[in-house]
């Protein structure tokens, strides 16, 4: 049975890998308020699957339009309505929401005054979908943070990772236990700007958590492409080992990561920017207003790799400015995320919901013109012939069906031969990897 497991999880990679899922994108009934740097989260009440938004900055983008507003989206009557404000004394921007245990917990964010400072919050607000009602505060975020990285390990901890506070950012990692309202110290991240960022954005899959992009705390807030890595100890859930070794093409800012769980080992970030900015869409580095970039980021977990051949449809560019996103991995046939509000083109402030889903494309097999290489005989048991449309720098490798490198070599030339004699029976990938992409596709050893 684990065999068979694990043959799904990397069959599943190659299909996306080689284009045969879609991501496709459904506009859905309009938040009641353009609102941008909210807090999204999915929560359940009454059996009913909710999207919910809280705080965030209206239409003004000026410090007086941040907002304690809040919202919920009904994915079955496909209606919003307005929920009560956030409890606080202060509206935030740029918190996070995590749903633990049948409760929301909205962390961090920060204030704006009037003559343009800004003080990084440690509120925990806590709601309750199933009554829709606030409880008492949590305890507070042992040091104030916003527009940091927040995810739920084991449906039973929020790890609060790097971030802005006050001044710069900083390399702690503060867990919350909800059960019992407490916080405890987790290994930090290191204390440089790699691994520091604020606007970076990840999750939390299995015992290891991820996170992408962002800015450092320096000059012009520059952005970030690398993807880090942390392993948390499942005996000792503070202990976290930290990592990083693939940079991405592109920088994500103020992105969200969608776990599609058609197979659990895949991330998409979605919507964001290249560009960093502050909060009314202007850039930090004097270059003016910012557009969204127009691509998701795919990144295959069980082979360490990003992929660019997925298709997108349809070709729309989604909002930036995004602070989280609700995931509906229960749903059928394919688990949906919703996406809520938002920056569009020209720093326009959204109240657009997008539905963001993967399906299988069927009939694809003639695709082979839009394929970066041409891979035959297939299946085969003596050689793999490789040809590409032009010269250039690759490295090509050979990846069993456990996820493991078996072969690789770097070549220029247009043509390839791989002798395959002595590999044993099965399935492989074939992986190209270019400055410019990535590719996989699958070959079968007889």
């Amino acid at each position: 049975m684990k065999k068979l497991t694990l043959f799904s999880l990397c069959l599943f990679s190659f299909l996306l890998g080689s284009s045969q899922f879609l991501t496709k994108m459904q506009q859905v009934a309009n938040v009641p308020m353009p609102v941008s740097n909210n807090a999204v989260v999915e929560g359940w009440g009454n059996d009913t699957g909710y999207v919910y938004s809280f705080g965030g900055i209206d239409s003004t983008k000026i410090w007086s339009g941040i907002t304690k507003k809040a919202f919920r989206y009904n994915t079955i009557t496909d209606i919003w309505d307005t929920i009560p404000d956030l409890p606080n004394t202060n509206a935030v921007i740029a918190s996070a929401a995590s749903y633990v245990d049948s409760i929301i917990y909205i962390m961090g964010g920060y204030q704006v005054l009037s003559n343009g400072n800004e003080i990084s919050s440690n509120i925990v607000n806590r709601y309750d979908p199933r009554t829709n009602t606030y409880l008492s505060d949590g305890a507070n975020i042992p040091v104030a943070t916003d527009d940091h990285v927040q995810g739920v390990w084991n449906d039973s901890l929020i790890y609060v990772i790097t971030g802005w506070s006050n001044t710069a950012n900083i390399p702690n990692v503060q867990i919350y236990d909800p059960a019992n309202d407490n916080w405890a110290v987790g290994s930090a991240v290191p204390n440089n700007n790699l691994y520091k960022a604020f606007g970076a954005s990840g999750t939390i899959i299995g015992n290891t958590i991820y996170y992408h992009g962002g800015a450092i705390s320096t000059g012009n807030f520059s952005g970030q492409s690398t993807l880090r890595i942390g392993q948390i100890d499942p005996n000792n859930p503070t202990q976290i080992t930290w990592s990083t070794d693939l940079t991405s093409t592109e920088i994500t800012y103020r992105s969200i990561p969608a776990l599609f769980q058609l197979s659990s080992d895949f991330l998409v970030w979605l919507g964001g920017s290249n560009v960093t900015y502050n909060f009314n869409g202007v850039a930090y580095n004097g270059s003016g207003g910012v557009e969204p970039r127009n691509e998701p980021l795919y990144y295959n977990t069980s082979l360490n790799l990003f992929e660019n051949s997925i298709q997108f449809n349809p070709q729309v560019t989604l909002p930036m400015d995004l602070r989280g996103l609700a995931n509906f991995p229960s749903f059928t046939p394919f688990p949906v995320t919703y996406i809520a509000g938002g920056m569009e083109s020209t720093q326009t402030v959204s109240k657009k919901t997008y539905k963001v889903w993967m399906e299988l494309i069927t009939g694809i097999e003639d695709k082979n013109k839009s394929k970066p290489f041409q891979l035959y005989p297939n299946p085969t048991s003596q050689q793999i012939n490789l040809e590409f449309k032009k010269v250039e720098t690759r490295t090509i490798n050979l990846i069993d069906i456990l996820g493991n490198l078996v072969f690789q070599t770097k070549i220029s030339a247009t043509n390839f031969q791989l002798d395959i004699v002595n590999y044993p029976k099965g399935i492989y990938f074939v992986q190209v990897k270019t400055d410019k992409y990535i590719n996989s596709q699958k070959i079968v050893i007889e």
